[in-house]
């Protein structure tokens, strides 16, 4: 089947530094339409003319990164966290030697598998915690708490959060990031394997798997408990539910933003063999809501079942027209790059194109390229503090979208 995330890492660089490719599963069923259409062109030509007001400045090169980011209000320093299970620092623009924290004898990394996700608590400049989403050796995946040991690194011990068993080892999820209601939330991938064949109706639909799901918890222990189910989130008090779901039916919600002006939700998941999507809902609106997975791949009935009150995704992209893996981005809110305030970047691992498009009143408006060069296997997009955004290649380079 087609890997995610980034295609899900369609291709995936392996640790040994080999590009894998895995093979799509294919998936029968008639296209749909309905109101309010998603987002299929390529742009405007009229839009072109505003494409290159950034340019791709190189950051540094890492082994296989995935994800860069940067603690609440610390504007000297990012993070960058690398498939095999470290995390370096650069400070500065100059990357700091050693690293900020190795978990590589922890990690079972290659493919889709490997250190995933890493979010700092809103507190972090006082509490010094973060927390990291990894594929453990076991196969399983583990959502874990880490503290700071000083400035450039962290303790190395990690305190169990969240374990989740995995029957495949694809379609992992592993985006963390803490929402403007300061709780933390967590992608996680429906298991993997096509068409989510997992049980009756697939994990992504069942609200008593946590997989295929958007998480939404208090991740710091309480009462001898490794974490808190908010008592707000939507399934807290189903009986049969779990109660750490937030939203549900997603395929492989590889990476994920809040708009840090809005609150807003971009979802970037990663979709079968047809059809990439972007989800988007309005700050608070995407509490118990259902994106469709495994009955819808985008708009395109996937499978013969209900998907209770689906909500269809803003952007739709064909892999007939060569995008293979959605790479979910952010809102721009960097002011040294006015000209993109408020537009959504995004892009795709084998397309490498990196495209802005407006969301508002449900709708995908003026969906167009950047006009900057390729980023190859681009797995990832960042944000740092100060809402600058970095595009992320698995095969080694980090670039700040800098003002031309």
């Amino acid at each position: 089947m087609r890997a995610r995330g980034p295609r899900s890492l369609r291709s995936a660089l392996l640790s040994a530094g080999t590009l894998a490719t895995l093979l799509a599963c294919s998936g029968g069923g008639a296209q749909t339409t309905g109101a309010n259409a998603p987002a299929t062109g390529e742009g405007a030509p009229a839009a072109r003319a505003a494409a290159a007001v950034v340019k791709l400045e190189l950051v540094g090169r890492f082994d296989a990164p995935l994800f860069a980011t940067a603690p609440p209000g610390d504007e000297r320093r990012l993070f960058v966290v690398e498939q095999g299970g470290t995390i370096r620092v650069v400070r500065d623009g100059e990357r700091r030697p050693g690293a900020f924290l190795d978990i590589s004898g922890r990690v079972r990394a290659g493919g889709e598998q490997g250190l995933l996700g890493l979010a700092f608590a809103p507190d972090y400049a006082a509490s010094g915690r973060f927390y990291v989403y990894f594929t453990r050796r076991d196969g399983r995946q583990e959502l874990a708490e880490g503290r700071r040991a000083d400035d450039e690194h962290a303790t190395g011990r990690l305190r169990k959060v969240l374990v989740m068993g995995d029957p495949a080892p694809n379609h992992n999820g592993g985006m963390l990031a803490f929402g403007p209601d300061g709780l933390l939330y967590v992608g996680t991938g429906d298991g993997g394997g096509a068409n989510d064949r997992w049980g009756a109706r697939g994990n992504a639909q069942s609200l008593a798997s946590p997989l295929g799901k958007l998480l939404r918890i208090d991740p710091r222990a309480s009462g001898g408990r490794a974490y808190r189910i908010p008592r707000s989130n939507p399934f807290a008090r189903r009986r049969g539910a779990r109660g750490e779901i937030y939203s549900y039916g997603l395929r492989n919600p590889w990476r994920f933003s809040f708009d840090r002006a809005t609150g807003d939700i971009a979802i970037g998941d990663v979709g079968q063999d047809r059809v990439e999507e972007i989800d988007f809902r309005r700050r608070g609106r995407a509490k118990g809501a259902n994106f469709g997975w495994r009955p819808w791949e985008g708009r395109r009935r996937n499978f013969p079942e209900a998907a209770p009150h689906a909500v269809f995704p803003l952007i739709e992209k064909r892999h007939a027209d060569g995008w293979c893996s959605i790479t979910g981005g952010y809102v721009v809110r960097d002011p040294a790059a006015p000209a993109l305030a408020g537009r959504y970047l995004y892009g795709d691992f084998c397309r490498g194109q990196i495209r802005s498009v407006r969301l508002s009143g449900g709708r995908a408006r003026d969906d167009r390229s950047l006009g900057l060069p390729r980023v190859e296997q681009l797995s990832s997009f960042g944000e740092d503090a100060r809402g600058r955004v970095y595009a992320v290649s698995l095969g080694g380079p980090v670039y700040r979208l800098a003002p031309r």
